[in-house]
């Protein structure tokens, strides 16, 4: 993949009606239990990045077919539980680690060996929190020191546990519930606080009886899953960087159409307004299971916070833009309860500290946060270490800044997030590509 870099201006205020891709968290989920269901599934609002894509590259390598009818469309033709069929080559995640934790859970429960490789980056991220809890349920899976590639050995008996989790992950318990679709007995997780619940919503949607409530879930296995339609949302955390762009440029406003609205999501709505934004939601509804509304956002002085850390679960993917509202508000803005960051595509803590360092903004950080005392973000070279996240919010701190801010390697973002450019610029960004 070629080096892309991106040049982020001041710009004018935005507006307009910015409809964000599909979610992808639900974009992964819907594809891999379509695949283990009996009959066929039709998913719309399919998020075309290429962590998603991924996974349905390596599900196709199962055994399923996959027809793409339009673009956010996906026709799945279920093989039902134990109708996938082993692979000699290796399984290719690309740089999705959600796709590679959850089919380590789905694949730990199959006849047939499987290897579950990665790109650079999710090569470095850490598997033990998935594969340690999937051996107390009797799956055996290599590593290379707790890292990428997964060797899943097949024909394993797995039975079900009852398992703490030492960090609420949304990741490792869905793996974990994926694996005891095949366990005898029961499988019930318990968070030390509540993530998302699209797993649990989605497995009941297809029909597996599950019982959830914010903090735990708990299924049994020797049950089957029947085809189901999802519509997928437009995906919270890719609305994230609209929401704080509209909220720190003067003259700003507007609309996000469709977008998931999961309370275990959207703790970053709840931080932005802690911080004095104006984000209404207009037309709150249903889709698929999933609570949805259009979210109106219009320009607001900011002013720092100590952020609650029950938040934090909530808002995990979203820090790298709160940093960047922090750097505008005035005064200062405390983070704690989040060292889950530094092991993401990249350690969020150190990237966006050195960047905004880097930007002249005075940040200190801690192993599990940041102080950032908000003023007036400089121009400046900031890098990305291949992270989309980090990207696209130091595209929004450039239309803040005193001048051009330069994003070194911005080419993972469509793993995410295809099109930003082109839709930011739409309304109202002024981001370009450079040599």
């Amino acid at each position: 993949m070629n080096r892309l870099d991106w040049s982020s201006q001041p710009g004018k205020a935005l507006h307009g009606s910015v409809r964000v891709p599909g979610d992808k968290s639900v974009s992964h989920r819907a594809l891999m239990l379509a695949a283990i269901a009996e009959g066929d599934s039709r998913i719309r609002g399919f998020l075309e990045g290429e962590d998603t894509r991924a996974t349905a590259a390596v599900l196709s390598q199962l055994g399923v077919h996959i027809e793409t009818p339009s673009v956010g469309e996906r026709y799945v033709h279920g093989v039902g539980l134990h109708g996938l069929r082993g692979s000699s080559q290796p399984l290719d995640c690309g740089n999705a680690g959600t796709g590679m934790r959850l089919l380590a859970g789905l694949l730990a429960g199959q006849a047939f060996d499987s290897m579950l490789v990665g790109d650079a980056s999710l090569s470095k991220r850490p598997m033990r929190r998935v594969t340690d809890p999937l051996a107390q349920m009797g799956a055996h899976i290599d590593t290379q020191d707790g890292l990428p590639p997964l060797d899943v050995r097949g024909g394993q008996s797995l039975q079900g546990i009852r398992y703490e989790l030492p960090v609420a992950s949304a990741q490792v318990k869905s793996a974990l519930l994926l694996a005891g679709l095949y366990a005898v007995g029961e499988t019930e997780i318990i968070e030390p606080h509540p993530t998302r619940d699209y797993t649990e919503r989605m497995l009941a949607a297809f029909g597996w009886p599950i019982t959830f409530a914010p903090g735990r879930a708990r299924l049994a296995g020797g049950h089957t899953l029947r085809a189901a339609d999802v519509d997928v949302p437009a995906d919270f955390s890719s609305a994230a960087f609209f929401l704080v762009a509209a909220s720190i440029v003067p003259g700003s406003e507007l609309r996000l159409p469709a977008v998931g609205l999961n309370p275990r999501r959207t703790g970053l709505l709840q931080a932005l307004r802690l911080m004095g934004a104006d984000i209404v939601v207009e037309h709150p509804r249903e889709s698929g299971g999933e609570p949805v509304g259009d979210l109106l956002v219009r320009h607001a002085p900011l002013h720092g916070v100590d952020l609650p850390e029950v938040l934090v679960p909530d808002m995990i993917d979203e820090f790298p833009c709160l940093f960047i509202a922090a750097a505008v508000a005035s005064g200062r803005t405390v983070i704690r309860g989040a060292a889950e960051l530094r092991v993401k595509e990249s350690d969020r803590i150190a990237t966006m500290a050195t960047g905004l360092r880097t930007l002249g903004v005075a940040i200190e950080e801690t192993p599990d946060g940041a102080i950032i005392q908000g003023g007036r973000i400089g121009a400046g070279s900031v890098e990305s270490h291949l992270d989309h996240r980090i990207a696209m919010s130091f595209a929004v701190a450039g239309l803040v800044a005193s001048g051009p801010v330069r994003i070194n390697d911005c080419r993972h973002v469509a793993t995410s997030f295809p099109g930003f450019l082109e839709l930011a610029n739409r309304c109202g960004f002024a981001l370009q590509s450079v040599d």
